[in-house]
């Protein structure tokens, strides 16, 4: 009989932000399907990603945390290698860590820019480049970035934010066609509007109200439901899906 088509046992995943927000319920997510998962964060943050693996090990499951920060390049292939070395190999990577800022585009600086797009669409590429290496090598793996609804929609003052979502996309797309006869599958996940430690305060309760009338079921979503799509992707189920954007927005782009 052929092995359950979602589960993830015997593989390995890295998630990076997995401290808290939709990085953490997909590490305690894979973890449930199966998978060992070296949960990463930022330096500062290691304490939340050290939190994260011990709840998991609790739980039955097998982790264990690491500190990235993906702007610094050099240090992205260290880790990887490292988690590879500590876990024995990788399967799955879940390109998850991202940042945003919220400003009219006139006041948006050059720094910000450099930030949002160093973190959410650089860093990113260069995590999925250190995972490759290893994933072409044992002629399997499966690459899950974590973009946006805005990455194929728009919203005011969130220029830089839905630019480097754009570029995730279709980043997405190019490199499912050079890896995928090479066994590994490049996809990616689109959440809508999502409750996160990210947005945290700064969405007003008249913002609330409005987003609440626009989504199509009246309310945000919870980091929670975006579990179902990585475990999908990364498991056998996905085998011949590849260079997707999976959109989980409640229906919020079929307006």
């Amino acid at each position: 009989m052929a092995d359950p088509p979602f589960r993830l046992d015997g593989k390995v995943a890295l998630v990076t932000g997995a401290g808290q927000g939709i990085g953490k319920a997909l590490a305690h997510g894979l973890a449930r399907a199966g998978a060992a998962v070296a949960v990463t964060d930022l330096p500062g943050k290691h304490s939340s990603a050290e939190a994260v693996r011990r709840r998991i090990v609790e739980e039955g499951g097998n982790a264990r945390a690491y500190s990235l920060d993906v702007r610094d390049v050099a240090s992205i292939q260290q880790v990887v290698d490292q988690a590879a070395a500590d876990m024995g190999r990788l399967d799955v990577m879940v390109n998850n860590a991202g940042i945003r800022v919220r400003r009219p585009s006139l006041e948006v600086t050059e720094a910000e820019w450099d930030e949002v797009l160093g973190v959410n669409l650089k860093g990113l590429f260069f995590c999925a480049q250190a995972a490759a290496r290893y994933m072409l090598a044992q002629g399997s793996g499966r690459i899950i970035n974590v973009a946006s609804q805005l990455g194929i929609t728009a919203m005011p003052e969130r220029a830089a934010y839905c630019a480097s979502k754009g570029g995730v996309v279709n980043l997405t797309r190019a490199l499912a066609l050079e890896w995928c006869n090479h066994g590994v599958t490049v996809n990616a996940i689109g959440p809508g509007p999502t409750n996160t430690p990210m947005v945290g305060d700064t969405l007003t309760p008249e913002a609330q109200v409005e987003l609440n009338y626009r989504s199509p079921i009246g309310r945000r979503l919870e980091a929670e439901d975006m579990v179902g799509a990585a475990v999908f992707l990364a498991s056998s189920a996905a085998a011949g899906v590849n260079g997707h954007l999976l959109l989980v927005d409640a229906g919020w782009t079929a307006w």
